[in-house]
């Protein structure tokens, strides 16, 4: 045979397989990217002059597929190209040191690597804006469900207020008479209950002015321990706290500080065992304050990680909470601009971490 004619099948044989490679490419399923290298390994491995002497490997993130051994000595390779970074390679080798690699070959493997980075940026697109629909989707499901709330709250708080007033009222008139003072205190702890539960519903949905100032968050945080010093005692759990500085100051709001505290506290003890004991650190980096409450408790399941923080979600008793503490916890602290997380400790109970920049 010619070497006009061996040159003509092996530009055929390249050609064929950047067709193969296209048409792999053009019908690929991001959910089988695995499958997807596979064909395109096999079919790269046919476009070499000496198939059955060359293997290939191909590595992207978290993938990689070879055909076989890989002869580091004796090899070629291309960078898979990613919005302009390198993020992986495809390479080729061949096993025997006497057959030599073709000067189109490397042209060959660059244009797969092309391919390949065009297919994974066209995944990644595809991905992100499946993520950026589903977080509009719940931004507009939060703003519908906070205009109604902000109108339920509206609506409760009015009556909520003339029930409170007028039962007070009648607890002054019935002074002497034990049951009726025993209905009327039950009225009103109902009433201050049910006004909680509207305050809660106003900060959920941000109707509570916020008023930002400088302020040290240790004093905050140790007049909530004093103001809850009782609900430990009645729940007989103890606590601590551990923070090395008189202070760690930050830009916020006292009162939405304070409703950060109660809230985390009060959830803490409340999962905790009898004699547990709840732990308060505070500490600041260059950039931040760092708040983490501990608790005894048995955790939190798995499965309601990522559910804890959504209004209206609670693993409490039925009648012992309203599903929005820590939602309101969650909203107030992402319009200080910070985060806030929840683990299972190690051992036993949960950690919640609250990071608010200082500034």
């Amino acid at each position: 045979m010619s070497i006009k004619n061996t040159a003509l099948e092996e530009r055929i044989k390249e050609l064929t397989c950047l067709y193969e490679v296209s048409s792999i490419i053009v019908n690929a399923d991001a959910v089988e990217i695995s499958e997807t290298l596979k064909a395109i390994g096999k079919s790269l491995k046919k476009g070499f002059q000496f198939p059955e002497q060359t293997d290939v490997l191909i590595e992207i993130p978290l993938h990689t597929y070879k055909t076989g051994p890989i002869n580091k000595e004796h090899q070629i390779s291309a960078d898979v190209i990613l919005f302009n970074k390198i993020k992986g390679r495809i390479v080729a080798s061949i096993k025997k040191k006497s057959l030599l690699f073709l000067d189109e070959e490397q042209p060959l493997l660059d244009n797969v690597a092309l391919k390949l980075g065009n297919l994974l940026e066209r995944i990644e697109i595809q991905q992100n804006e499946i993520s950026l629909k589903r977080q509009m989707e719940r931004a507009d499901r939060l703003k519908i469900l906070g205009e109604l709330t902000a109108g339920i709250a509206h609506e409760l708080n009015t009556p909520l207020a003339n029930i409170l007033g007028f039962a007070e009222l009648l607890k002054d008139d019935f002074k002497n008479v034990n049951q009726t003072t025993q209905d009327v205190d039950k009225i009103i702890s109902n009433a201050i209950f049910a006004r909680e539960v509207v305050k809660k519903l106003m900060f959920f949905a941000c109707e509570m002015p916020q008023e930002k100032k400088e302020i040290n968050i240790v004093p905050n945080i140790k007049n909530a321990l004093n103001l809850l010093e009782a609900t430990f005692r009645k729940e007989q759990v103890k606590h601590t706290i551990i923070i090395d500085e008189s202070e760690l100051n930050l830009k916020a709001d006292t009162v939405q500080i304070t409703q950060i505290l109660f809230n985390l506290i009060i959830n803490a003890i409340y999962f905790s065992p009898k004699n547990g004991l709840v732990t308060i650190k505070a500490h600041q980096t260059k950039t931040d304050i760092v708040l983490e409450i501990f608790d005894e408790g048995e955790g939190i399941l798995e499965e309601n990680l990522d559910k804890i923080f959504q209004p209206f979600f609670s693993t409490k008793f039925p009648g012992d909470g309203t599903g929005l503490g820590l939602s309101v916890v969650h909203g107030i602290v992402a319009s200080h601009n910070g985060t806030i997380k929840a683990k299972n400790n190690k051992l036993k109970g949960a950690c919640f971490t609250v990071k608010l920049p200082k500034s």
